[in-house]
């Protein structure tokens, strides 16, 4: 079932997860490599802002847009996005001074410590994991199913064992004969 999600519902889960794994999917020979981002910020527009560190290379060998994938997940969440998107290097320092963003990171942008990106949001996948409660009443009810097959097992032989009354009838004892 495919269903367009909100803009503010994709915003929350962003915040809530903050960090992603960032994918050039540019097939240009030189790309920005792949790391882990944080995201700095989602604007109302969908573009979600972020700094990777400042590669080797000037930032004006590399394709200024190209296609980008986000991975974002984290431990212990129960849900997880992908999200594709049109990635733009910010190079110009009047637009990163325009950015509505913290000063240190306008200034370590400015200095080349870091490089600002923005990716335009295309498609959003959302995935929630299942709960494991039901995997395990399956797991127990299993185990269950088992241990009493292998105590009250019909086909079993019961021909190599003699009853012995005892002094309670409901329960009758079973001792090995010889």
């Amino acid at each position: 079932m495919s269903t367009n999600l909100p803009l503010s519902f994709i915003h929350d889960k962003i915040d809530e997860l903050q960090n992603a794994l960032f994918f050039s999917m540019s097939e240009s020979v030189l790309k920005i490599p792949s790391c882990v981002v944080n995201v700095i910020k989602v604007d109302d527009v969908g573009q979600i802002w972020f700094a990777i560190p400042h590669p080797t290379q000037h930032l004006y060998q590399f394709d200024s847009c190209f296609a980008a994938k986000l991975d974002f997940f984290k431990k212990g969440k129960e849900f997880y996005l992908k999200i594709l998107g049109k990635a733009f290097i910010i190079i110009d320092p009047e637009e990163i001074n325009s950015i509505d963003v913290n000063q240190e990171v306008k200034l370590n942008a400015i200095r080349k410590e870091i490089a600002l990106l923005k990716v335009k949001i295309t498609h959003a996948d959302y995935f929630e994991r299942l709960s494991e409660k039901p995997v395990r009443k399956i797991f127990f009810k299993e185990v269950f199913v088992d241990l009493y097959r292998w105590i009250f097992n019909p086909g079993h032989d019961f021909s190599s064992f003699k009853r012995i009354p005892s002094g309670n009838s409901m329960t009758p004892n079973l001792v090995l004969k010889n």
